[in-house]
């Protein structure tokens, strides 16, 4: 009826299809970015749990929320996104709308630079989330990559990186990770972050911030920076956020954008056309999401035990990325994975080619994305021996 050929698997979740389908005991997934305790579980966070019982012994109505979600989220999220001191909270010149997870805003995101601005060049890193550009493309907008790792030295390609937006027009978006980058690990300093908001101040283009993974990298002060120093020079921007990993919350599907513009006349008209994309998108976002990440944030005793949480996944992970680079050492792999140590967040490009990559999972069971994209997260202290051994042998 529809004339359509199938659509290609994407090749995330197309991976996970795969390793649920194999029927060996010691298979080891990392494709999926979720985080994953010493079992190989995906926890639920215990302040989550203490948030829930409050609310299911609390709550009184199941009633729509209103179209930018929860009342006392916005300026939670914004205290988290800024610091609870940062001036900007609350200002009429920030307008924050709850979403359907990072996914969600940053959709909106896109459906609201398609209206305002229809001729943008949505600009992406290369590598980026393989989502990026499909979430952009979906809403009408054209977009373009510009060169941010180096391969060859497994860091950041500065050159690269500003040669490609000195081009960017006063007209484009550029999409840039707050921290953790997705899929490299490989994030800018304080000094790169300054240079990027420098460029975007000069040349006139919107940042947009997908801060999907505040938290992770070295703290949830210490990840923002970046993200204030575009603050700092008193742009006009976006924020996508997402609550998934650093609350644990993937499947209640809530995260929050977050638009800042020149002042708030100017503000609340912009806000007005986020409100309309989400009216016509999905009404409302779900609540429930929601109501836990702001009990935890308006309760300090709830907020310091969800930090302590936060704290030993990211020295979890730190950990393991330390366990893997000792190991292929420990083994005699001459190729140096020092850097895999000094990356942040929950993902690696682990230095393997896609053929390699295709024979760790048919000789050894463990699945990757063929870029050499791995979940550091879901490396545990009984499968980090195991996927050195099977590394090792690859290469």
């Amino acid at each position: 009826m529809y004339a359509l050929s199938p659509a290609p698997a994407d090749p995330i979740l197309g991976l996970n299809d795969a390793f649920n389908a194999d029927d060996r005991s010691d298979k080891i997934n990392l494709g999926v970015g979720v985080y994953k305790d010493e079992q190989g579980r995906t926890p639920i966070m215990a302040a989550v749990k203490t948030a829930e019982e409050l609310l299911l012994a609390n709550e009184t109505s199941k009633s729509y929320l209103g179209i930018a979600g929860h009342a006392s989220l916005p300026k939670l999220a914004q205290a988290l996104l800024l610091g609870s001191d940062h001036a900007l909270i609350g200002d009429a010149r920030v307008k924050t709308a709850q979403a359907p997870g990072g996914t969600g805003a940053l959709r909106v995101a896109a459906d609201f630079i398609a209206k305002s601005n229809p001729n943008a060049t949505v600009w992406i890193s290369n590598p980026t989330w393989a989502n990026h550009k499909a979430i952009f493309e979906a809403a009408g907008l054209t977009t373009q990559v510009y060169r941010y790792y180096d391969a060859t030295t497994k860091g950041m390609d500065q050159t690269g990186l500003f040669d490609d937006l000195s081009q960017v027009k006063e007209t484009d978006v550029v999409v840039l990770h707050g921290c953790c980058h997705n899929p490299s690990g490989v994030d800018p300093d304080l000094g790169i972050w300054k240079q990027i908001a420098a460029s975007a101040k000069s040349q006139g283009w919107l940042p947009l911030v997908d801060f999907a993974y505040q938290g992770f990298g070295h703290g949830l002060a210490e990840d923002r920076q970046g993200l204030l120093a575009l603050v700092a020079e008193e742009l006009p921007l976006l924020v996508a956020a997402s609550f998934s990993k650093n609350f644990g919350l993937y499947n209640e599907r809530i995260g929050a954008l977050t638009l800042i513009d020149t002042d708030g006349d100017a503000a609340d008209a912009a806000f007005s056309h986020v409100k309309v994309s989400i009216r016509s998108n999905y009404s409302n976002p779900p609540s429930h999401g929601g109501s836990i990440v702001a009990t935890i944030l308006e309760s300090d005793e709830l907020t310091a035990q969800w930090e302590h949480e936060l704290t030993a996944m990211r020295s979890r992970i730190a950990d393991m990325r330390t366990g893997l680079t000792e190991g292929l050492t420990s083994r005699g792999v001459a190729q140096d994975f020092s850097f895999i140590s000094q990356q942040n967040g929950m993902f690696s490009f682990a230095g393997i080619s896609p053929e390699q990559v295709d024979r760790l999972k048919d000789e050894f069971g463990v699945y990757a994305v063929r870029s050499g994209r791995i979940n550091v997260a879901a490396i545990t202290p009984t499968n980090l021996n195991p996927l050195c051994d099977a590394i090792a042998a690859v290469i």
